[in-house]
């Protein structure tokens, strides 16, 4: 016989973010309103002569090895220190002590797409191609090791907890949050520290590239693409930043006199198992629904849905029919993409805190560049401009490769 299984609360008390729009929650915000582009032309990619999307976003003016000492950072490339100072801010803002930090109740749920591409090009560059070990850095692993991002942050707060590294690509973030949610309100941990991280790397983008899955039309024009759910769209843009959440149950953060910024009420997660780059409708509406039901919501609860929407032709298109297909109706969709890229490994963060945010401060995001919307798209409420409203419970939705598909779901907490 099972035992019966009595689910807590799980509320948002802290959030962090870097990314190529803003190097904290408030910058990211201001940004979205006053409608900035984080794109800009990559002449550091000009030595790869076939790449033909030389679009990115970069996280520009913040120089990170200044800010940690040696010894906290020999273990770190750029994917972990990005990671880390996200943290930092979440964990400042949630007022989190260092006996909760390191009292065995929190733990770390945190993912990238790929770890630090830099610190394995230093390492396998001479090893590959000349077959020697003269000069390598002993710790180089350690920083593109799968899961550096998660590992790093527990060395760095000193988490005796547990560790979920989530590297499923573009969802590793939302998949970091929902399992964070799951190992709380099922009582295994009170705290969790859940995010993503991705570095700017030319591997990332040639990866794209050669899936003919990049922006390539607009090289002289950065600051018009990506066009999410646009007619004219032809891509994505590849990006990097980090953005961390601290969530943690309800009665513990009462306890401790924490702020509750929102409530984290509901988690879907499946797999198409069908094709690695192209995501089905309806295994995308299979984790939409699963995120309703575990929430005990209906469709006409949601206010607002935050689409991944990366910019690309297919993968727009069936994300919005799959929308749709659940909700029948024009609700309110915006994607954050058309502002600062695809920051892919983190980007389920960035949305997650965009979508608090929103219901903070009562207004809706644009998807930027969004002027004439692809007919061939589902009829949904495409926001194209900052919109005055009072969103209560929000939507956040991310796929990936491997027909990895993820729905998370925000509720503004009770007055």
């Amino acid at each position: 016989m099972t035992r019966p299984l009595t689910r807590r609360k799980v509320v948002v008390t802290g959030m962090g973010v870097v990314c190529p729009i803003g190097h904290s929650v408030d910058a990211l915000i201001g940004a979205l309103r006053e409608g900035k582009s984080g794109i800009r032309y990559m002449p550091e990619w000009e030595q790869i002569a076939e790449l033909k999307g030389r679009l990115g976003g970069n996280v520009e003016g913040l120089d990170l090895k200044k800010r940690y000492p040696r010894k906290k950072r020999r273990t770190m490339g750029r994917v972990a220190l990005l990671a880390t100072y996200a943290s930092e801010q979440a964990v400042e803002q949630a007022g989190l002590t260092e006996e909760t930090l390191t009292g065995g109740r929190l733990g770390v749920a945190y993912g990238t797409t790929s770890p630090s591409n830099q610190a394995m090009e230093d390492f396998c560059g001479p090893l590959f191609n000349h077959r020697t070990m003269r000069g390598l850095d002993s710790t180089a692993y350690l920083k593109f090791m799968t899961h550096t991002a998660a590992a790093n942050l527990t060395q760095f707060f000193g988490v005796q907890g547990r560790v979920i590294p989530t590297n499923s690509a573009c969802t590793s973030a939302a998949q970091a949050i929902g399992y964070g949610y799951e190992a709380i309100s099922t009582g295994k941990q009170d705290v969790m520290l859940c995010g993503g991280a991705e570095e700017q790397h030319y591997a990332t983008a040639v990866t794209f590239d050669l899936l003919m899955a990049t922006s390539v039309r607009f090289n002289d024009r950065p600051e018009e693409s990506p066009r999410p759910f646009d007619a004219r769209r032809d891509g994505l843009v590849v990006a990097e930043g980090a953005a961390t959440v601290v969530i943690e149950a309800e009665e513990h953060a009462k306890a401790r006199g924490a702020t509750i910024l929102a409530e984290l009420v509901g988690f879907g997660t499946n797999c198409d198992g069908a094709h690695m780059t192209a995501n089905s409708r309806k295994g995308m509406a299979g984790a939409i629904r699963l995120a309703l039901e575990d929430a005990g919501l209906t469709p006409g609860d949601v206010d607002y849905v935050n689409a991944h929407a990366t910019a690309t032709d297919v993968g727009d298109i069936e994300e919005s029919h799959a929308t749709f297909d659940v909700f029948e109706r024009p609700i309110a969709v915006s994607s954050l993409k058309g502002h600062m890229g695809h920051t892919l490994g983190a980007c389920g963060a960035i949305d997650a805190i965009a979508c608090v945010r929103m219901m903070q401060d009562g207004f809706l995001a644009p998807t930027l560049h969004l002027e004439e919307v692809d007919p061939r798209c589902a009829p949904l409420g495409y926001v194209r401009e900052v919109t005055a409203a009072s969103p209560r419970t929000v939507m956040s939705n991310n796929f990936a490769f491997g027909g990895v598909n993820t729905s998370l779901i925000f509720r503004r907490p009770e007055e």
